[in-house]
């Protein structure tokens, strides 16, 4: 892995961390995250951050490792938080910080360590 690689990878994983984070503190519900506009917002951000962060990573590094993420989705949801919020579907960033952002963490985690 690059350096540049591993960088991107310890801010995704950072991001991640963020956002498991905020859900734990602000509640783990849905109705919580759709009551509560700073809690989406907040996650909307890493979300965003995470995109911009994917779209840096070699392409080589991310067509070795595109059967264990989807790094295409994550950029195009960086695409939706940033060209759509007011229209941005509650239960789909709900779905990535409570669904997908705990894979993508372990992801990170698993390829930090391997590197080392």
């Amino acid at each position: 892995m690059q350096l540049r690689d591993r960088q991107r990878l310890e801010k995704i994983k950072e991001y991640c961390t963020d956002i498991l984070a905020t859900v734990r503190r602000c509640g783990d519900s849905f109705d919580a995250f759709k009551a509560d506009r700073d809690y989406q917002r907040s996650i909307s951000f890493c979300i965003l951050q995470i995109g911009e962060l994917v779209n840096g990573l070699t392409e080589e590094y991310r067509s070795a490792t595109k059967d264990y993420v989807q790094w295409q989705q994550i950029k195009g949801m960086r695409n939706v938080v940033v060209h759509n919020y007011g229209g941005i579907d509650l239960q789909v960033v709900w779905d990535v910080a409570t669904i997908d952002i705990p894979k993508l963490s372990r992801f990170c985690e698993e390829q930090l360590i391997s590197e080392k």
